[in-house]
């Protein structure tokens, strides 16, 4: 049997790409073979490369641009223009193919949906800490009975680690929330036709239970979706190359 083909993206600092390694190491595990996207430049190679993979992982990363309520803080960098070209051609073209988006890959979702995200969650949503460096820790998050993350988990309530500073404002178009911490931060969303999960934890840092979302994401690339009419709707390409 031919084993799902996940692509994941990577970061991009100064001209160079990395991926932490957790996150090849999660699809492997649940069964997958991890193919690293490389930097993508044109909607042709983008699509090409699609039809090679079977879904598709949107890692974490730095700061989002697009739809930003207020400002960056400056202990978050923007994120590269060409990261930002490069992920939204790889989302685009896998538009009949599942997504898991996590952290930043979930806030990029959001915002090619046409949401927006606040620049930092503490300073204008007056929510808690969900950054180590700004003191914080695991936190429990409440999932919503109708959901993916609720029928993996068979649990209202799910501890999770916490690793972002930017957060969710106003969800894009064929997008609802699955889950939110204590202070209202969505910590989960689901598309309305089943093709893309975000979460804003990092479930390949999780051990055994958050490998869940890397098996169901393997379990929705076996399993035919609907026709490519029929996709999330995406806002209009972004002309001005992102963050």
């Amino acid at each position: 049997m031919t084993r799902p083909r996940i692509g994941i993206t990577t970061s991009l600092t100064n001209g160079r790409q990395s991926l932490d390694t957790h996150y090849a190491q999660a699809v492997e595990a649940v069964g997958g073979i991890p193919i690293i996207v490389p930097l993508l430049q044109s909607a042709a190679a983008a699509q090409s490369l699609a039809q090679l993979l079977d879904g598709l992982v949107i890692t974490g990363g730095p700061g989002i641009t697009r739809g930003l309520v207020g400002a960056l803080p400056d202990d978050l960098p923007a994120v590269d223009r060409l990261r930002d070209a490069s992920d939204e051609l790889a989302l685009r073209a896998m538009r009949d193919k599942p997504v898991l988006g996590i952290c930043y890959g979930m806030q990029f979702v959001n915002a090619v949906a046409g949401g927006a995200i606040f620049g930092d969650a503490q300073a204008q949503a007056a929510a808690m800490a969900h950054s180590p460096e700004r003191g914080a820790g695991e936190h429990s998050i409440q999932i919503e009975t109708d959901s993916r993350l609720y029928a993996l988990f068979g649990a209202r309530q799910l501890t999770t680690n916490s690793y972002h500073i930017q957060a969710i404002a106003a969800l894009g178009a064929g997008l609802r929330a699955t889950a939110h911490a204590e202070d209202g931060v969505i910590e989960a969303l689901e598309s309305a036709d089943g093709r893309v999960v975000g979460v804003q934890f990092h479930p390949e840092r999780m051990g055994e239970p958050g490998l869940a979302l890397f098996a169901d994401l393997l379990r929705r690339a076996e399993t035919p979706l609907s026709p490519p009419d029929k996709f999330t709707p995406l806002g209009p390409p972004d002309k001005s190359g992102g963050g």
